[in-house]
Formats: structure tokens, C-alpha cells, sequence
């Protein structure tokens, strides 16, 4: 599923209500720093890639669609990445604008996979934000690279709490929780012949490595969810309210706000 537009919605999020959407990436395609195996956009595609939207037309897009609109959230996901824009932080600065002019209750929120944490411009956008939501799928390097299959290689669980550490907890973390067989890291997607390796990131060692996370960064909300719509890797099992629900009371014992999305 694609979004075919820079703005879309308003559209009711389980996770934060009613919420206009904010697309900086292409409309024909994703394009992302992960390739996640759950991603309801599919996997990334190696083609000539279309130009992004500019400062301007995302602005005048969101100008458009503002007013009149009783919000509860602004948000930045759509096709991928959105801190890759490289006008993100003008963006940022624009919107932060434009709702301030036409619906002030709303919060401007980001969807992020953490990975352009390294970019200055990019955290200084983020602290912009009402809400910063920063993934980490896993606190196991294999198991994150097998759920969400890094463009860079090389990138690692220690170097993305590093970068999200930037924010003092002042973040909400959120983690997918899922099980099945999916394609092995090394090999291409699109090769269907690819060897299948098994992932279950609810297993009593990545809970413990993830819980041990949760305590080192410190979020001020945490976001657990499970897989809702069609996911380009078919094997997937989608956990249960009651499995989240458990997963979710250690955390809560110690004082963490925990929403669970199932």
C-alpha cells in the first residue's frame, strides 16, 4: 500500500487518533533506510528513483488541506523514511507553522526508524516535534537486521540507542512484536528461492535484551504493536492482545507508560 499523495487523511490512528498524514517520499514508490519485513509499503525497489516533494509543495499542500480540520495529530510517515528529506527540518519548521495558524491542539509527530539520528539537522527537526517516535524492533543485532533488514550493513542496536540516547527520554520508543520465517538478510528480496530464517522477537532473550534497552534510554511513552495489514513477507504471525498485554507489564510495574496496539 502506497500513499499517492504528500497529505492525506485525516485518518483514524490506533495509535494517535485522529491524524492528517505527511508523505515526504515519492508517491509511485518506497523508499526507505529499512526494509522491513512487516512493512505495510512493501519492500524497497530498485528503480530510477522519482524526485521528492520540495519544501514548498509540501507546505502548500498542507496549507490546503489545514484548514477546516479538527485534529488530533499531525504525522510524518507515508512511503518511507521521512528524515531523509533533506529539507526535513524546514519542513518541520513549516508545519510546526502552519499548526500553530489553523489547528494549535494538534501535535506534530514523527515516525521514524532512528537511522539519520547521525544527521545535526535531523535531531534538531526531531526536538521540534510534540512527539518523536523512534523505532527499535529489537535489542539484537541479528534479530533487528532479520525484522528490518538495514540498507547499511554495518549498522547496529549499540549505534541506534547512541543516537536515540541524544534525547534524554524525551521520546516515545516503539517496537513491533512479531514471529515467522522470513528471507535470510544476505539475499536479495525479490529472489523467492531465498533460504528462510526464523524470527520471534517475544522470546525470553530478546525480551530481556530489549527490557535491559527500554531501562538504558528511558522513554517517556513506550508503543508496543503487533502487524495489522497485508506485510510483503507472508509468514508472519501477528501476536496476541493477551502475549502484548504480559510483554507490557514489567514495564508498566515499573512505571513506564506502555500503550499496547492490538
Amino acid at each position: 500500500m502506497l500513499f499517492d499523495e504528500i497529505v492525506y487523511g485525516p485518518i483514524h490512528s490506533r495509535r494517535l487518533g485522529i491524524s492528517l498524514g505527511m508523505n515526504l517520499m515519492p508517491t509511485t514508490e518506497k523508499r526507505c533506510t529499512f526494509d522491513c519485513v512487516y512493512c505495510e509499503c512493501g519492500f524497497n525497489q530498485p528503480a530510477v528513483h522519482p524526485a521528492l516533494p520540495s519544501r514548498a509543495e509540501v507546505s502548500q499542500a498542507l496549507d490546503a488541506k489545514l484548514q477546516n480540520q479538527h485534529l488530533d495529530v499531525i504525522t510524518f510517515s507515508g512511503n518511507g523514511e521521512p528524515t531523509l528529506h533533506p529539507e526535513f527540518e524546514g519542513i518541520i519548521a513549516d508545519t510546526c507553522a502552519l499548526r500553530d495558524r489553523f489547528c494549535p491542539e494538534a501535535k506534530v509527530s514523527v515516525l521514524s526508524n532512528s537511522t539519520q539520528l547521525g544527521r545535526p539537522d535531523v535531531v534538531r527537526a526531531l526536538k521540534m516535534c510534540d512527539n518523536r517516535i523512534l523505532k527499535l524492533d529489537s535489542a539484537i543485532d541479528e534479530t533487528m537486521r532479520l525484522i528490518d533488514r538495514p540498507v547499511n550493513h554495518d549498522l547496529s542496536v549499540a549505534t541506534i540507542k547512541q543516537w536515540i540516547a541524544q534525547f534524554d527520554g524525551d521520546f516515545i520508543l516503539q517496537t513491533c512484536f512479531l514471529r515467522g520465517d522470513v528471507p535470510a538478510y544476505s539475499t536479495p528480496t525479490s529472489n523467492t528461492a531465498a533460504p528462510k530464517v526464523h524470527i520471534d522477537n517475544t522470546t525470553p532473550a530478546e525480551l530481556a535484551a530489549w527490557y535491559q534497552a527500554v531501562d538504558e534510554l528511558h522513554p517517556a511513552e513506550i508503543m508496543i504493536y503487533v502487524i495489522d495489514r497485508a506485510t510483503p513477507v507472508q509468514t508472519l504471525s501477528k501476536i496476541s492482545r493477551e502475549e502484548m498485554e504480559t510483554i507490557a507489564s514489567p514495564l508498566r510495574n515499573k512505571g513506564y507508560k506502555v500503550i499496547v496496539c492490538a
